[in-house]
């Protein structure tokens, strides 16, 4: 029986990002993947929010992405789009980059630090015991593992093998989105009427001063809000032509279709994203309608959440209750999602009163505080997790300052490289102690003269140390003492190492 530290099923975002993180810390980790390749049909999810942007900046990517991507603002609620360009990040922008592209930039750079991917299989069941998981395949041998990690979208079947129960509300309404050819040209853009929202595109678009420039010819991309909530088979070509003419009183010629899907706003999340040696993240995790783009990015952060502690564990240097915090930290996090696009369906319907509504939240969020608020939050810039009282800076994203440093101008996202955890002393140069963490933690003696900002909270008092977590969140502020400091590097780190 192959044996690998951690193995992951599902090759998707999450998964990917997952098996990079665990990589970085040298864990041994697999992928399976039902897929043959890498390949996927169809765009699916468009884009990047800031704050998944900067992930990949702290793992030194970001570029990857940003050199093929459209850059755009992208974050939006209830119809109204938000401009990040006075957030103080050095990505105050989204990134418009189909899904499939996300996917192979992320598996080149798995494929560099050498993560096997076991593409045509399928996880069909597991049994863990006190040491382990054996994981059951479709085909090939079977694969044992310390952890395994269901990445496999919303009909997980590791969710469903684990007992893990998926509590929620069943769909109310459901659309069809395709890429398929067309003989006549259709309206290009977003349309509302009666039925609801439907929108026509194309693969291939620039972004010029704010609006999307289609490409001539080619495929189009549709989406079409259904009558009647679609039955759970997968749709056909006829289906797709029946929603058209309904509700655009043709089917403007489709045909030769690339791909065909329904989404639905059906929400739920797992009631624990843990059964001892079985986690879930992405999908697997929580399922939602597609308002506001968050589903990818929310999957990825889940990844880079665990993968830091999951390795910490597997490598002894934690105990297993580290992983008790993945669970605290995240499901607060996809909770508020899948409130928030509840909300969002809501204010798409079509009715007069409804509409109402709608132009109310949208004068609110006019508003310069409302306006900021929820744009960090749409955008995952404004994630706070708990990890003490004290500083603002505590729990939230690391700012990537500009740092001088006695080897040079350094940024605090390339510290952040490697995934390891660093302590930044910005008082007296050597007046901090942590040998006893020294095999783990990196400790920096850096300046920054400027002003402390975080995005919706504003200027913070300057902190004179802080310890930085390898997903870039504050797991401990100094202002002057080393008070508590022992205790945060115990907690995140492991126990001090002994002589």
């Amino acid at each position: 029986m192959t044996q690998h530290a951690v193995v992951i099923a599902g090759a998707g975002p999450t998964g990917l990002m997952l098996a990079g993180e665990l990589a970085l810390a040298g864990v041994d980790v697999a992928i399976v993947e039902r897929r043959a390749n890498q390949e996927l049909a169809g765009s699916r999810a468009g884009g990047l929010h800031s704050r998944t942007i900067e992930v990949l900046d702290q793992r030194g990517i970001a570029d990857r992405f940003l050199s093929e991507g459209q850059v755009a603002q992208v974050a939006g609620f209830g119809g109204v789009r938000f401009d990040l360009s006075d957030f103080p990040t050095r990505h105050n922008y989204g990134l418009g980059l189909w899904q499939n592209h996300i996917e192979r930039i992320l598996a080149g750079w798995v494929a560099e630090l050498a993560v096997p991917i076991y593409y045509g299989r399928e996880v069909t069941g597991f049994a863990q015991d006190g040491t382990g998981v054996d994981v059951g395949l479709s085909a090939g041998e079977p694969l044992r593992a310390e952890y395994l990690v269901g990445c496999d979208g919303g009909r997980s079947l590791v969710r469903k093998a684990a007992g893990i129960e998926f509590p929620g509300w069943d769909p109310t309404t459901s659309a069809l989105i395709a890429q398929v050819e067309m003989a006549e040209q259709p309206p290009l853009g977003v349309h509302t009427n009666a039925f609801g929202i439907h929108s026509f595109g194309k693969l291939d678009y620039k972004i010029h001063d704010g609006k999307i420039v289609y490409a001539e010819g080619g495929p189009v991309g549709v989406m079409v809000t259904e009558e009647h909530v679609g039955a759970a088979n997968e749709p056909t070509l006829q289906d797709l032509s029946a929603a058209l003419i309904a509700v655009c009183g043709t089917d403007y010629g489709a045909h030769s279709p690339i791909w065909i899907s329904r989404f639905t706003d059906m929400t739920r999340q797992a009631a624990n994203y843990r059964d001892e040696r079985v986690l879930l993240a992405g999908d697997a995790a929580h399922v939602h309608a597609p308002d506001g783009g968050q589903g990818l990015n929310t999957g990825v952060q889940d990844a880079v959440n665990l993968g830091w502690k999951l390795a910490q564990v597997v490598k002894g240097t934690s105990p297993e209750s580290l992983l008790d915090s993945y669970h605290a930290e995240r499901h607060p996090v996809a909770a508020r999602v899948l409130r928030n696009t509840m909300a969002s369906v809501a204010l798409r319907r079509q009715d007069e009163r409804t509409k109402a509504v709608g132009e109310v939240v949208a004068e609110l969020l006019g508003m310069e505080e409302p306006r900021q608020r929820f744009a960090a939050m749409q955008s995952g810039l404004d994630v706070h997790y708990d990890v003490g009282q004290g500083h603002p800076l505590l729990g939230r994203r690391m700012p990537d300052l500009d740092l001088a440093t006695p080897v040079g101008p350094l940024r605090v996202f390339s510290l952040l490289h490697s995934a390891q955890p660093v302590l930044l002393n910005l008082g007296e140069p050597g007046s901090i102690d942590i040998t006893p963490w020294a095999d783990r933690v990196q400790l920096i003696d850096a300046t920054y003269p400027g002003t402390w900002e975080l995005p919706a909270i504003g200027a913070v008092p300057a902190p004179v140390a802080v310890l930085i977590r390898p997903d870039g969140y504050v797991a401990w502020v100094g202002e002057g003492s080393q008070l508590g400091l022992a205790d945060a590097l115990t907690r995140w780190f492991g126990p001090p190492a002994t002589e």
